[in-house]
């Protein structure tokens, strides 16, 4: 089938938000503030998310936490070749989580969680360098988990339940580097799609070698949204007759309009295990995720009207390494510091800017205040620095041959984040 004109990447920042390389990891404000640590600490409702077999292990019949954070993102693009630069002006991320245990026995307690480990809000000066490539984005998957959480024994638990994913975009990029309308308006694509949804599934362990040694395990599965029902809409194109215009073999001017398309977007599947020691004033844990991006391969795109895209991705499993410590001041206050290091899954020639992602280091702080003997509030701040990298996407095809687009790139993230822990 012919592919449509400068559609090679079109759709490929869709799957950031499902699987191509953009992790929130925001998904507790006790647990960021210890370096995103948790699958072996009993502390809170937060191991709804991070080791349910552990909720089963928490004092009291309820808990319930809850929070949102705000990501104040920053990156800059550089071709000092040419001469040209760019940064983003992106709004604020908001990711959020709310968690709720009940003991039902001694031995089993229940529990829901609904978080949003994935999602994205770029957005580039408009008909910048590599708006080819990608203008904006706003990307968000939301989690939503029924847990059960069962005691073997006082040292053994498992725990875990079906996932429940619903996933949304709006992206928009030019449809190459140069076409435009008789105006002089560039020729744009935006895809938009909203209700992709589907079901995955998680389990986890915990073993308690004494009250204060633990170690957990925690798998999440991989996930694959199928998009069926989205529409992607066409803009400025010198074409007003209602049908495609072939130009030659490989290329083909769309008409300004909607049409549908079908997708497969892949969430990878995870696993972390860690160890956790505690006692009256510190705590102190380790956490090991190895993330399974190599689902990640390329982009199949089939159009409503009879056009294909193929994206190459090409991804790699990666791994990140997490510590985080905890004071007990005294019987209000807690405090807590981590680090991480994520690397990145991003293979080289593979670098592009819809949301650029290198090698990161995490520096984490936080604190917890507790009003009374059942209600707390939660505080995290996280500094997010990726890797400054000289890297290029090859993989962009205009008039039958690859362009690459590459440069420097610059990132970092501030999030600041506020939560509420009850216990009952």
């Amino acid at each position: 089938m012919k592919k449509l004109l400068g559609l090679a990447i079109f759709l490929s920042a869709c799957t950031l938000c499902y699987g191509g390389g953009y992790r929130v990891a925001l998904q507790g404000q006790r647990a960021l503030a210890m370096g995103h640590t948790g699958v072996a600490y009993v502390n809170s409702a937060e191991l709804a998310f991070f080791n349910p077999a552990g909720l089963v292990y928490l004092e009291d019949r309820l808990n319930v936490s809850a929070g949102v954070s705000g990501v104040f993102s920053d990156v800059t693009w550089q071709n000092e070749t040419y001469g040209l630069a760019a940064k983003t002006d992106s709004p604020i991320g908001t990711p959020f989580y709310l968690y709720g245990s009940y003991a039902a026995t001694e031995w089993l307690s229940v529990g829901l969680a609904v978080y949003t480990p994935y999602g994205s809000s770029v957005e580039w000066p408009t008909d910048w360098a590599g708006s080819h490539l990608v203008n904006n984005i706003e990307l968000q998957a939301i989690f939503v988990q029924p847990l059960v959480s069962l005691k073997i024994s006082d040292k053994l638990s498992v725990g875990g339940g079906p996932i429940f994913v619903t996933g949304k975009v709006n992206f928009n990029r030019n449809a190459n580097r140069t076409l435009t309308d008789l105006e002089g308006n560039r020729a744009n694509v935006t895809v938009d799609d909203s209700g992709v949804t589907n079901w995955g599934w998680s389990l986890a362990t915990m073993f308690n070698f004494t009250d204060h040694f633990r170690i957990g395990a925690h798998y999440r599965s991989e996930i694959i949204l199928d998009s069926e029902k989205g529409t992607a809409t066409f803009d400025n194109f010198p074409n007003d007759s209602g049908q495609p215009l072939v130009v030659n073999p490989t290329t083909v001017i769309p008409s300004n309009g909607t049409t549908g398309f079908k997708a497969s977007l892949p969430m990878p599947g995870e696993m972390t295990v860690g160890v956790s020691y505690d006692n009256e004033k510190w705590a102190f844990n380790f956490d090991f995720t190895r993330t399974f991006w190599d689902v990640y391969n390329n982009l199949d795109i089939e159009f409503s009207n009879g056009g294909e895209a193929i994206n190459p991705r090409n991804y790699k499993n990666s791994s990140t390494y997490k510590f985080g410590l905890q004071y007990n001041a005294n019987q209000q206050i807690a405090l807590r510091a981590g680090y991480y290091f994520d690397e990145s899954p991003v293979r080289e020639g593979y670098f592009a800017p819809e949301t650029p992602r290198n090698d990161a280091d995490g520096f984490t702080a936080g604190i917890s205040f507790a009003i009374n003997d059942r209600l707390a509030i939660d505080a995290s701040f996280l500094y997010l620095r990726f890797e400054e990298v000289d890297a290029s996407y090859d993989f962009y095809t205009e008039n039958g041959r690859n362009v690459p687009f590459g440069g420097t790139y610059k990132s970092s993230a501030f999030v600041p984040g506020i939560g509420l822990s009850y216990k009952l």
